[in-house]
């Protein structure tokens, strides 16, 4: 244990289990520990670092921001504010944006919109999510998810429902005049890359249009072209009501987003809402210059073209192995789900160099940043699967 862990072990709160590693410096899909150890960056800081640890672009954006003006109040207008809010309606096909600092945030804001709308419509304003879920950590937010994460935060704020994933015959018992909307990740991250099935997520839609249900799409983690789109609805031929992003939208540094079509925008007076550094000028320049780079750089493509390749290659791989489960994904977000928990494979993979995630105790998730190359992705491919063998006999022994 070194310094800083031992500092850290005195001083932060223990809301983190935290690996024995002090990370200093990033670059690209690497980054390097406090005695110059180096790994391979799997996890992308969850999904967030997906240009890369330290982008150049993205350096030199926050670097000219920060000499001209960080934070303003939100009673005035800043370009990088207005310029971001136009690109996402652009690429999102929605009216407007709303920015806060991270992607609970932008829940938070998503399910009071919903409510609002909902409240202007004669609905007492449930929000239905869907089991597996994950929306963020604030207490409307563990409301719509696991029980675990409610356990100790009694009395849980009231007005929420949770039904089966992937099952529209569950949604159809439930429907009535008082459900305000529904949230719903098309990819299910933390609950282990569970996607969302084509007809479901289209019977689902157009069953909440006809009863004039808000539909919210979390792309907090599915979004920013990691599943091979920009959005993760593309996928689904939906138009959905409201978006919520963050995660990997500044580029490693913190905003979150919140997108709805101009006719729920209409329902919200102002006061309703707000943040005091959300959508601040450092962020919105760093989300500016992530977006361009991903947009120049073709991305979204290769993250399509390689996230096939590697998903096929894992199938095969599951067919001759017996410890994995399932193999799932889309893009580069997958999963290996294995019959036995996976952290040890994680410490062992820390080890040998790669920083990778356990998620549902059984589901090994990968969601590396979108440059790695093709050669580099093999490597921990490899690596884990040799990985996950060796813990199996292990423990057969």
């Amino acid at each position: 244990m070194d310094t800083t862990q031992k500092t850290d072990k005195k001083y932060y709160a223990p809301f983190f289990n935290r690996y024995p590693i002090t990370l200093t410096k990033g670059k690209g899909t690497r980054v390097w520990d406090s005695d110059g150890n180096k790994y391979i960056d799997a996890l992308a800081g969850i999904a967030v670092n997906s240009v890369g640890h330290c982008h150049p672009k993205i350096v030199k954006a926050i670097k000219k921001q920060a000499s001209e003006l960080m934070h303003i109040s939100n009673f005035y207008v800043s370009k990088p504010q207005a310029n971001l809010a136009k690109k996402l309606v652009e690429l999102s096909g929605l009216q407007r944006a709303f920015f806060s600092n991270s992607g609970a945030e932008a829940n938070e804001a998503a399910i009071k919109i919903a409510r609002k709308y909902g409240s202007k419509n004669g609905k007492s304003g449930t929000i239905v999510s869907f089991e597996g879920c994950f929306h963020g950590r604030t207490l409307a937010t563990i409301a719509t998810g696991k029980k675990k994460f409610q356990e100790g935060f009694e009395p849980v704020p009231e007005g929420f429902l949770q039904i089966p994933f992937n099952n529209i015959e569950a949604f159809k018992k439930i429907i009535n005049k008082n459900i305000a909307g529904i949230i719903i990740e098309p990819v299910q991250g933390e609950g282990g890359i569970n996607i969302a099935d084509k007809k479901y997520l289209q019977e689902l839609v157009l069953l909440c249009k006809k009863e004039n249900i808000v539909v919210i799409l979390d792309e907090v983690q599915c979004g920013m072209a990691r599943t091979g789109k920009f959005f993760a609805f593309e996928h689904y031929d939906v138009k959905p009501d409201i978006i919520t992003m963050a995660k990997a939208l500044g580029g490693g540094f913190p905003i979150g987003a919140t997108l709805c079509s101009e006719e729920i925008a209409k329902t919200i007076n102002y006061g309703d809402h707000g943040t005091t550094f959300g959508g601040n000028p450092l962020a919105c320049s760093a989300a500016l210059a992530t977006i361009n780079t991903i947009e120049k750089d073709n991305i979204i493509e290769k993250t399509e073209t390689l996230g096939k390749k590697t998903l096929n290659k894992l199938k095969e791989i599951a067919k001759k192995e017996d410890s994995i489960v399932d193999v799932r994904g889309l893009g580069l977000m997958m999963a290996i789900e294995l019959n036995f928990s996976g952290r040890p494979i994680v410490e062992r993979l820390i080890k040998k160099g790669i920083l990778g995630n356990v998620t549902a105790d059984k589901v090994l998730r990968l969601l590396p940043p979108l440059i790695i190359k093709e050669k580099e992705l093999n490597y921990v491919v490899n690596i884990l699967i040799q990985t996950i063998k060796e813990i199996k006999n292990e423990q057969h022994n």
